[in-house]
């Protein structure tokens, strides 16, 4: 399948359908990990209520550690950029801890009788 060679930008039909196909998949799979991501940072915001009731900090930098290197190593197994995806993975952290922290702060200002 090429493009036609007139000049015109016409496309040939079969490539603008391969293409729409292709997009097609792109755009379900941007959904799913829309849809993946937003059950994470459920779970994750979870986590969060639970380290500030039990007065426990926001980040914890071992177990950041270990995912980095958990994710890492699927991404090479999956045959992606392991250095994408801890990019990847630290962006999402960063986000985590910010949560996490905006959690802890929302819970130090309420009145003890509230928290306990």
């Amino acid at each position: 399948m090429t493009t036609s060679n007139t000049g015109t930008g016409d496309v040939d039909p079969a490539v603008r359908a391969e293409l729409a196909r292709l997009r097609d998949s792109i755009d379900n799979i941007d959904a799913a990990v829309v849809h993946m991501l937003a059950e994470r940072f459920k779970c994750t915001q979870q986590v969060g209520h639970l380290k500030a009731a039990h007065h426990l900090p926001p980040a914890d930098p071992a177990r950041e550690a270990r995912q980095i290197a958990r994710l890492r190593a699927l991404a090479e197994n999956a045959k992606l950029d392991p250095a994408f995806a801890e990019k990847f993975l630290n962006f999402i952290i960063a986000e985590v801890i910010r949560h996490h922290e905006s959690i802890a702060g929302d819970t130090l200002d309420q009145p003890t009788s509230v928290r306990d």
